[in-house]
């Protein structure tokens, strides 16, 4: 969460500082805005699995000094190149898949799924308070004083991971948390899998485009003053939070996950299109960004645990390993395609290439197949002979709601996917 704050912080106020750096062009703040995704994408299966062979602790801790050190360039630079350099840096540091491989080490299989469902709680935190807490510090320090307050988050995590984050008594490859070589292809093959990470990409491409420029239409168009963005952001946040609540209810309790899902992906592509209409007024910039981040926030709730339901039994970590990619590549592309279109067509351009994004993501993710119904459940074998493992898996498969059952004998692992609706926990043998 300290790392993520830091790397969010400057999305809500860099383009309005870029302007004063050498060398800049609109397209070149939105590569500076959007850059640490490619390196982000390009290391993080690597480094996850550089932390299986030298330890979790020291990638984690390496990664959050490249980080910090990628922020002090940055927070030194005088040109829009080395701002670019340094946010290509800080994406360097590519922890995400090493921290969840060190969560799984340090839990055990029934609270694996809490731990990670926290993490993830704590990175929106760390996003939606990054666009609030980011306009307040550059109204007292401006976007270099971010860029050195993200450089101590960083040195801060470095001490929680050091001191205060446990050592695992032992790391080993968990298949639910951790990227697989073997699997690579078996993921890359699974047309859900690949509309999935097509949403993920297209939906952090749309968000990080969309900051390339709307702190400009907020500051010309609408006429508030930078150092007030955070009044919206704060009360759009807190809205959208408010207002994606019951759709998760319908989503998860109810089982109507393939509506909810489209009709978030459509309000996108809906509210980029009315951003590109509508007078920029403060009042409607406010109620659609209210209406964006609702969608946003949905989707970004329901997309890992999508991914959990579609991908093979035993490949969800290999399957989240490449979702987490194509996330990181998708903010680059939005920040680099949203940057070249506000320079060559006007800010305008960005919302409406925006909102043709979510309607082909609209297209894409309608053919999502019932596979998104399912739940993955892990499961302790144990057993004494080869005959007995046959038997116990005979006994898992026959179970109502079963949909699949994957041993991998060298983990004592069962990997089940079932439909929640009809299966029933307490019935495992």
């Amino acid at each position: 969460m300290l790392r993520m704050l830091g790397l969010f912080m400057i999305l809500p106020v860099f383009a309005l500082y870029a302007t004063s750096l050498k060398g800049v062009t609109p397209a070149l703040t939105g590569m500076a805005i959007g850059v640490y995704g490619i390196t982000q994408a390009l290391l993080q299966i690597p480094a996850g699995l550089v932390s299986d062979r030298i330890g979790r602790k020291p990638v984690i801790i390496g990664g959050l000094l490249l980080f910090a050190l990628g922020s002090a360039i940055a927070a030194h630079a005088d040109s829009i190149y080395m701002v670019i350099f340094g946010r290509a840096m800080q994406g360097a540091g590519a922890i995400a898949a090493a921290i969840m491989a060190l969560v799984a080490d340090l839990t055990r299989e029934e609270h694996r799924i809490k731990a990670m469902a926290l993490i993830g709680m704590s990175i929106g935190l760390s996003f939606a308070l990054a666009l609030i807490i980011g306009p307040v510090l550059a109204r007292w320090d401006g976007v270099p004083g971010i860029f050195w307050v993200t450089a101590v988050l960083a040195l801060l995590g470095t001490l929680v991971v050091a001191f205060v984050v446990p050592r695992p008594a032992e790391s080993r490859v968990h298949r639910e948390t951790e990227a697989v070589p073997a699997q690579f292809g078996r993921v890359l093959r699974q047309p859900d899998l690949l509309r999935l990470n097509f949403g993920i990409l297209t939906l952090h491409c749309i968000l990080t485009a969309t900051f390339v420029v709307v702190p400009l239409v907020l500051r010309d168009e609408a006429g508030l003053a930078a150092t007030a963005h955070w009044e919206v952001y704060l009360p759009v946040l807190v809205a959208s939070v408010i207002t994606m609540v019951p759709f998760i209810i319908q989503a998860e309790g109810k089982g109507h996950i393939k509506p909810v899902f489209l009709g978030a992906v459509g309000m996108l592509s809906l509210v980029q299109l009315a951003l590109y209409r509508m007078p920029a007024t403060l009042l409607t910039v406010g109620v659609l960004l209210w209406l964006f981040f609702s969608a946003f926030n949905l989707l970004e709730s329901m997309l890992p645990s999508l991914v959990s339901r579609v991908a093979p039994a035993d490949c969800r970590g290999t399957a989240m390993g490449f979702y987490s990619s194509s996330q990181f590549f998708g903010a680059f592309l939005g920040g680099s395609i949203g940057g070249w279109l506000h320079g060559q067509f006007g800010v305008h351009s960005v919302f409406i290439c925006s909102a043709a994004a979510a309607l082909l993501w609209l297209v894409v993710g309608s053919g999502m197949g019932a596979s998104i119904q399912l739940s993955s459940v892990l499961y302790r074998l144990e057993w004494a002979t080869p005959e007995e493992l046959e038997q116990r898996v005979a006994q898992l498969r026959a179970l109502a709601g079963v949909a699949e059952v994957v041993v991998v004998e060298e983990d004592g692992m069962a990997y089940l996917k079932v439909d929640k609706r009809v299966f029933d926990a307490a019935s495992l043998p």
